[in-house]
């Protein structure tokens, strides 16, 4: 290896460093101000909270151990949620293997961190499995590639239909930074080991948009770019959707009645793909089925927040929360796109500082942990495309032989 090359590789993860860091903490910032208010309305949430929600907040319930039995949880806080617990371990996962990841790369060694690794869980105030924490959609996975030993290829059909892969996939998007396509190809392929149907386009998709946004000079077309040619079935008609009422905007909302305009147009937009239904939490009953017509809503109404406010982190996120809902993953999924936009310094510290410190997790470690291994996965990427490219010419040259004899 030269001095340039070597020089040249510092460059690089210098740079990786920062977008990975980026879009790890963007998506647990995010997730964090979402937990709290997960699953209600805009106006629930700012009588809860005497107005819109512009940080950390405490939890719904002060009696949280007790209020709702399913989900006994310590939301709000600063704390994070199982989004950024199920990020951590596939971050985990890369730094284990350092190479591009598949479907039994989650049988072999997500589900094993999911099942055998205590760690601190903020929502719990307990050291647990990661297992104890994720709801039924991502136990699935332990129970059919663990106790079922399906094919993890297909072991996510007949799950429920929703955003848990999506959620945690954004560490794909950084190690296949500027190339969206490969991003999507990456995700669909890990993510059937847990998802089908729109949940596992979703996945694909969201992997891409953040792998078109951390590409250095990336601007908001490009992941729109990435969005329209990529996307599939009612998850593309949706993204299309969004991008028309939202793609144009002039300017982003700046008072509270704009903001809350922006809400209710993006609920309007998203509704017809969603099939949770208009009561979250009394969904409809075709809801997160499998579809060729229907999207998650976290994926488009990210998106939405993140093209209304041109990319500011702190705008698109704080919508998401506002928004309600499903309002950590959209928000950790709004949160992940603009900081691959902006890099690590869009992430404010006055959230970040405090929510590490309550989640008892070192956010900014995970980050350079990504970037590590998605350095040594790039490198390999261009041993092999320079390979190939050599191939290609040789097989160009014999044919060009053949045909002159």
């Amino acid at each position: 290896m030269t001095d340039k090359e070597t020089g040249l590789e510092r460059i690089l993860l210098t740079w990786l460093e920062d977008r990975a860091v980026a879009v790890i903490t963007g998506a647990a910032v995010g997730d964090a101000l979402g937990g709290a208010v997960e699953g209600w309305t805009p106006e629930q949430i700012e009588e809860r909270h005497g107005g819109r929600v512009t940080g950390i907040v405490g939890p719904w319930y002060p009696n949280w151990r007790d209020a709702r039995p399913i989900a006994p949880y310590h939301k709000g806080d600063g704390h994070i949620t199982d989004d950024t617990l199920m990020t951590r371990a596939l971050v985990e996962v890369y730094a284990k293997r350092r190479e591009h990841l598949d479907a039994f790369a989650v049988a072999e060694d997500l589900v094993p961190l999911m099942i055998g690794e205590p760690q601190w869980v903020p929502e719990l105030e307990s050291t647990a499995l990661l297992l104890q924490r994720v709801f039924l959609a991502e136990k699935w996975i332990v129970a059919r590639l663990h106790y079922g030993h399906v094919d993890p290829r297909e072991a996510g059909v007949g799950n429920v239909v929703n955003c848990g892969a999506a959620m945690y996939v954004a560490p794909v998007g950084v190690v296949n930074a500027g190339d969206p396509r490969g991003a999507y190809a990456e995700a669909i392929d890990l993510t059937g080991a847990h998802q089908s149907s729109y949940g596992r386009e979703a996945a694909g998709v969201l992997a891409a948009l953040v792998a078109a946004a951390a590409a250095p000079g990336a601007t908001l077309d490009d992941v729109t770019a990435a969005a329209l040619e990529l996307a599939h079935d009612g998850t593309a008609v949706a993204l299309r959707a969004v991008i028309d009422a939202f793609g144009g905007a002039p300017a982003a909302p700046v008072t509270d009645e704009e903001e809350r305009a922006l809400a209710r147009k993006v609920r309007e937009v998203v509704a017809p793909f969603d099939s949770v239904g208009p009561e979250y939490r009394q969904m409809s009953l075709d809801a997160r089925r499998p579809s060729r017509t229907k999207s998650i809503e976290e994926l488009p109404a990210a998106l939405a927040f993140v093209l209304a406010h041109r990319g500011d982190f702190r705008g698109a996120v704080l919508a998401a929360v506002n928004y309600g809902r499903d309002a950590d993953s959209i928000a950790a999924m709004a949160g992940a796109i603009c900081a691959a936009l902006g890099g690590a310094q869009v992430v404010p510290a006055e959230w970040l500082d405090p929510i590490s410190e309550a989640s008892r997790m070192d956010i900014v470690e995970t980050g350079r942990v990504l970037a590590s291994a998605a350095a040594d996965i790039m490198r390999a990427d261009r041993e092999r495309a320079q390979a190939r490219v050599k191939a290609l010419d040789g097989l160009a040259g014999a044919i060009a032989v053949e045909a002159r004899a």
